[in-house]
């Protein structure tokens, strides 16, 4: 195991990483609670990934910021709730996968890469998650139920649109080249990116399911998909491995 040492550069990203949090505070983003959690998952990402690593959660963070807030009049006349200060539920849903796949490449660094792998696979699902919701609302021509395909009114859990799907790929495919540009352009790139995908897919299975059903709830199925797009990353990783 690596042994914990506040470097320089460490003390320089956690101010940093604090003084985002602050701003967001401040601009409604997120509440107290949710960006004490944010710089908790922001440091465990850099201990484990270091600056790449940083740079994919804020990846995910300014995409996201900026779907919800794209056109969000239009979101409101059509049904869709205004965006809210995101709370500490939601940061750990779509952050917390992250987080334990960066403190486990910071205790185990002889498997370091399998873990940054689930580490933006995690990321590259939330994204997807994220753009194809928020986008698809306003780009979506035609809304169906992922499961039945018969149409269905959009903004409903599990309702997905072509649009929004797209959209939501190219969210996991821009995440999947950071991972790239910081952690070698590799076959693990296209691994991320499918492990993106289909953790997006499988929210929108999640929300026509378990959720419609009150089983459990959107924070529940965020952490699910991001937790099972990291597994996907690291069962597409293993197979390459052993086949090769």
């Amino acid at each position: 195991m690596m042994q914990l040492s506040f470097s320089p550069q460490l003390m320089i990203t956690a101010i940093v990483v604090i003084a985002i949090a602050v701003v967001c505070v401040k601009t409604g983003k997120l509440t107290v609670p949710a960006a004490i959690l944010a710089v908790f998952i922001a440091m465990l990402v850099a201990l484990g990934a270091g600056l790449g690593g940083l740079i994919l959660l804020g990846g995910f963070f300014i995409l996201g910021v900026t779907a919800t807030s794209h056109k969000k009049q239009l979101k409101t006349i059509e049904g869709a709730l205004p965006p809210q200060r995101r709370t500490a539920g939601q940061v750990f849903a779509n952050g917390g996968v992250a987080a334990i796949m960066g403190l486990l490449a910071f205790l185990y660094p002889a498997q370091e890469n399998l873990y940054r792998l689930m580490l933006a696979a995690s990321l590259a699902s939330a994204t997807a998650d994220t753009l194809s919701s928020e986008l698809g609302m306003v780009y979506g021509r035609r809304f169906y139920n992922i499961l039945t395909f018969k149409k269905e009114p959009k903004g409903l859990d599990g309702v997905i649109s072509l649009e929004g799907t797209l959209l939501g790929a190219a969210g996991a495919l821009l995440l999947a080249v950071v991972y790239g540009f910081f952690f070698g352009w590799g076959k693990q790139v296209c691994f991320v990116l499918l492990a993106g995908i289909t953790g997006n897919l499988v929210d929108s299975v999640l929300g026509a399911t378990l959720e419609r059903r009150r089983f459990i709830g959107n924070d529940a199925v965020n952490f699910l998909n991001t937790l099972l797009a990291a597994l996907v990353g690291a069962g597409i990783f293993r197979l390459y491995i052993y086949c090769t």
